[in-house]
């Protein structure tokens, strides 16, 4: 089977990589500085930007949140409505890094093909940090700036993608499925990113309503059920015995059938009969996370968090399918407001985000794959996290000016810490002394 080649290696690519022996042999003149760790491995450096971009973008909506809903000052003047700058920064702004810095590490797993160089992924992550820097500026000094930001995300984005495309189409790997959706994914996002700039330049609400379906459901939702669909079976089958892999591919049409009935009927504004795709999308989540063993995996931590995580989806769709369910009974009142968006992007998808990257950091340091008392916590912080953003919007008596800076302040208290315990090891070298 033939290995994806890369053009001829610049600087970066030639620097040796680090070796067992390397820093006795040379002393603490030969030890390798923090950069170049950093452009050891994909997900270094793209996990290192998603690790701040999960602080930064939460931040920034607290201190929003403080004042329009908390009343604690005056509401700030942002240069766009706050609720587009949020759905940006965590749809294509916070997710991305992770999702590029899992798949440029599995692909070449996946696809058998060359591990991708730092020439590949280091510009594609310096210029998506950029954007989204840029971004934060736009925000307060401009909304003219907002446009140049969203292009270097584009540009960012293009490089990364292009990237993985080469290595799929490289691929003599006769299984591609996986890859192909999560690739479908990612070119979905970038179009639905640069909706999000149409929108900017045209001052078009309803371009950044597309570009907020397009991202959660058409971007977000394949490529994380794809990993998920790929992952948990395997990851389980390593830990759980006995276990035998439950992974049917009849579900990736269905799901990508779903989801796009799901965000046109949301985008022609018949919600009433979203339950059509809805229901039939939370009977496959309820079936795989039956079938891959969500009550045994509570045993191994480590493994628990993606079944948790993946077992929002089904709660997610069920709110999703009731809500539907409400409005076809009732046009003018329609139930549980954006709690089901919320049970999706924070208990799905951020929850996950925490348990794979945790996964990933751990096995690609050198160390065991064990989450310990500290990661637990913080994971069940974000569960904490997703119910405090739920539950209000399913009639708890607790006022928005509450809950929401409440549920944003323990996502931080969660994310934060979780941050602050993984990201030195993305400019460390190995536990194990291993190049990586």
């Amino acid at each position: 089977m033939s290995k994806t080649t890369f053009p001829r290696p610049g600087l970066a690519e030639q620097l040796p990589a680090a070796r067992p022996g390397m820093e006795e042999e040379k002393g603490v003149a030969g030890k390798l500085s923090w950069w170049r760790q950093l452009g050891a491995a994909p997900h270094r450096l793209m996990f290192l930007f998603g690790a701040l971009q999960a602080v930064g973008a939460m931040l920034w909506w607290l201190v929003d949140l403080l004042g329009r809903y908390a009343q604690v000052y005056a509401p700030l003047p942002w240069s766009i409505p706050p609720a587009w700058g949020h759905a940006f920064l965590l749809i294509y702004g916070f997710f991305p890094f992770y999702i590029f810095g899992f798949l440029m590490t599995t692909y070449p797993n996946w696809l058998n093909g060359a591990k991708v160089p730092p020439a590949r992924f280091v510009p594609a992550a310096l210029l998506m940090a950029a954007g989204m820097l840029l971004f934060y500026v736009g925000l307060v000094a401009g909304r003219a700036l907002l446009p140049g930001a969203v292009l270097l995300l584009l540009a960012g984005w293009g490089l990364g993608l292009a990237t993985l495309l080469e290595i799929q189409w490289r691929s003599r790997e006769a299984d591609k499925r996986h890859a192909r959706v999560t690739s479908l994914g990612l070119s979905l996002g970038w179009l639905g990113a640069a909706a999000f700039g149409l929108g900017l330049l045209g001052g078009n609400p309803r371009w950044i309503e597309i570009s907020r379906g397009v991202g959660v459901w058409l971007f977000l939702l394949p490529v994380f059920f794809t990993v998920s669909h790929r992952m948990i079976p395997f990851f389980s089958s390593r830990v759980l015995a006995p276990y035998v892999i439950y992974r049917p591919y009849w579900v990736f049409g269905a799901v990508l059938a779903g989801a796009a009935g799901h965000v046109l009927l949301e985008l022609l504004g018949l919600l009433a009969w979203r339950w059509l795709v809805d229901l039939p999308l939370l009977a496959i989540a309820v079936l795989l996370s039956w079938r891959w063993g969500l009550r045994r995996s509570l045993q191994a931590r480590l493994l628990a968090v993606l079944h948790l995580s993946f077992l929002w989806l089904a709660v997610a769709l069920a709110l999703y399918g009731l809500q539907s369910l409400g409005a076809l009974r009732d046009p003018a009142g329609v139930p549980f407001g954006l709690a089901p968006l919320h049970a999706l992007a924070i208990g799905f998808f951020a929850s996950m985000v925490i348990g794979m990257a945790s996964r990933v950091t751990l096995g690609h340091s050198g160390r065991p794959l064990v989450a310990d008392a500290i990661t637990w916590a913080l994971f069940l912080g974000m569960q904490a996290t997703a119910l405090l953003r739920v539950l209000p919007d399913l009639g708890l008596p607790l006022a928005p000016g509450l809950a929401y800076p409440l549920a944003a302040l323990v996502w931080l208290a969660s994310v934060g810490p979780w941050a602050a315990k993984y990201a030195p090891l993305y400019w460390r070298p190995r536990a194990d002394g291993k190049p990586g």
